[in-house]
């Protein structure tokens, strides 16, 4: 990780990585299902059952917890992240190409699943919708790499407390309106400062309702969803809420 190419995709490495890789899209939505599955497994091996409720926020914290590591990425490489948001655009004017939807197709070798190099093309491509996070003045950078540092820990022990009820209810309700207040706040001032900021005159309609609403939508829904839960945990005083 020493050397960076900043005017080469994970896919152009080499040829024979070419072929043995996994596309990076692939990658990433494998690490959620393996995660999101070791807790909804855990539970039907502990209980038998399942509730729709422990599924859909095992689904979120999973998905959080590899967000989690790509905005850890966003800080340890934002100035290559800056290189590679050019590089990005000037490819995109070659091309004609969608930067976003070419890197998620390009393919990772297994070697370099966990490069943070790798996977600051993340934020490269996504700056062509929103240059917040190739500036790290801005909310929309700060803001990312606070929840990847912060929320992993509680995220982790919201879970194992959901799938096991290892902790009292009352105190997972507590953890889990902190950790789902600030996901439901923090995105919808993104959002705010994203318009305020005037950039989505920059952006197509699609783009807009597609990479900025749809892709940040599940931080506003699951944390509003959590909240319920995280109330309901405190009021009953048991985990019946998720079906236990």
């Amino acid at each position: 990780m020493g050397e960076h190419h900043p005017d080469r995709t994970a896919s152009e490495q080499s040829s024979r990585e070419i072929s043995s890789g996994i596309p990076a899209g692939l990658l990433a939505a494998l690490a959620v299902a393996l995660l999101a599955l070791t807790g909804v497994g855990t539970r039907y091996c502990a209980r038998g059952d399942l509730d729709v409720l422990h599924c859909l926020l095992s689904l979120f914290f999973s998905t959080n917890l590899v967000v989690c590591y790509w905005e850890a990425c966003l800080f340890f490489r934002r100035d290559y992240i800056e290189e590679r948001t050019e590089y990005w655009r000037r490819r995109q004017r070659k091309t004609g190409r969608r930067p976003a939807v070419e890197f998620l197709s390009a393919r990772v070798p297994l070697r370099q699943a966990l490069s943070p190099t790798v996977w600051a093309d993340v934020w490269a491509t996504y700056s062509l919708f929103d240059g917040s996070f190739s500036d790290r003045r801005t909310y929309g950078f700060n803001v990312d790499v606070a929840n990847g540092f912060l929320t992993p820990v509680p995220t982790l022990i919201l879970y194992a407390a959901y799938t096991v009820d290892f902790l009292p209810a009352v105190l997972a309700g507590i953890l889990g309106v902190m950790l789902s207040w600030q996901w439901a706040y923090a995105t919808s001032v993104y959002w705010v400062s994203f318009f305020v900021a005037g950039r989505q005159r920059r952006i197509t309609r699609g783009e807009l309702y597609t990479y900025i609403g749809a892709m940040n939508a599940p931080w506003v829904l699951c944390g509003l969803l959590g909240l319920y839960v995280s109330v309901r945990l405190i009021l009953d005083g048991d985990y019946g809420v998720l079906g236990y």
